[in-house]
């Protein structure tokens, strides 16, 4: 009697059967494509909707390869709402809230990780109920705060009312959490004051999470719409989203304009994920788990 030694998953690669491993491999890629497809695709119409007249995008069937309205639509958006100016005055509010906004949650973060003061886990507590309250609830009494300081048509009234943000503050905390308290203990002993201490030896190891913050403040201000909209009234202070939102009319939009400023404003964007994409995901891993 002969017994074979050829192992039931041997036998079924001779068979001409795929193994289990590289079935789901191809059930992965195919899956991860199909997933590429659906986030690119609105990404290439868009780019090639904003070089077409509105009577050209709504044609059928819709384009798919580039027109020649490309410069028309600048025109258009330059015209109408000064898309110069807008432009610059997005760039110049997101970069400066995110320098704000960055020092002020990577500061919270250290002090509510490595400092123990007495209501500090309830404090922090009562910071992260801001992650579940819509913003809309604090309109009304933000824009009363604004109207009474007088900063209404101001960038400080875009940019402060934010400043302390509850997921930036998170996720600072938890990644300063995992350095080890032997390591500020050793800088304090070698004579580093707080501040030195804070700059020399806490902050060149979270780079990782100052990138990850950068990105989600950056992006966080760059695309807001709703608090600008209220608290800006003059056109030339105006940033991207709330110029676009007032080329709708109501009997003529201009859509070819309105497709062409989203392409624009989307270039600052992938430019600063490109720049720091490498510290992006190790960063936002650092700030999930608590050393």
């Amino acid at each position: 009697m002969t017994i074979s030694t050829t192992s039931p998953r041997r036998a079924r690669n001779r068979d001409g059967r795929r193994p289990t491993r590289a079935g789901r491999s191809i059930l992965l890629t195919s899956g991860l494509a199909i997933t590429l497809a659906a986030v690119l695709i609105p990404f290439y119409w868009l780019v090639i909707a904003s070089t077409h007249s509105s009577g050209e995008i709504f044609g059928s069937p819709p384009p798919l390869l580039p027109g020649d309205h490309l410069g028309d639509n600048l025109a258009s958006l330059q015209d109408t709402v000064s898309f110069g100016r807008v432009a610059l005055n997005s760039l110049f509010i997101a970069v400066l809230y995110t320098l704000c906004a960055g020092t002020v949650c990577t500061l919270a973060g250290y002090a509510f990780a490595k400092y123990r003061f007495r209501g500090s886990d309830a404090l922090f507590g009562v910071l992260m109920l801001g992650l579940v309250i819509p913003a809309q609830v604090t309109l009304v009494p933000l824009f009363k705060l604004m109207a009474d300081l007088e900063w209404l048509n101001t960038y400080q009234a875009v940019i402060m009312p934010n400043l302390a943000l509850p997921f930036g503050i998170f996720l600072m905390r938890q990644s300063m959490g995992a350095l080890p308290d032997e390591l500020l203990d050793s800088g304090r002993m070698d004579g580093c004051g707080e501040l030195s201490l804070f700059l020399k030896v806490v902050l060149p190891p979270m780079k990782p999470a100052l990138a990850a913050l950068g990105i989600f403040l950056f992006l966080f201000q760059w695309n807001d719409f709703v608090w600008p909209l209220i608290v800006l009234r003059d056109n030339a202070s105006f940033t991207i989203p709330v110029a676009l939102a007032s080329l709708q009319g109501v009997d003529d939009t201009d859509y070819g304009a309105i497709l062409t400023g989203t392409a624009v404003a989307a270039i600052p964007m992938a430019l600063v994920f490109l720049a720091l994409q490498r510290h992006f995901v190790s960063g936002l891993l650092a700030g999930a788990v608590k050393g």
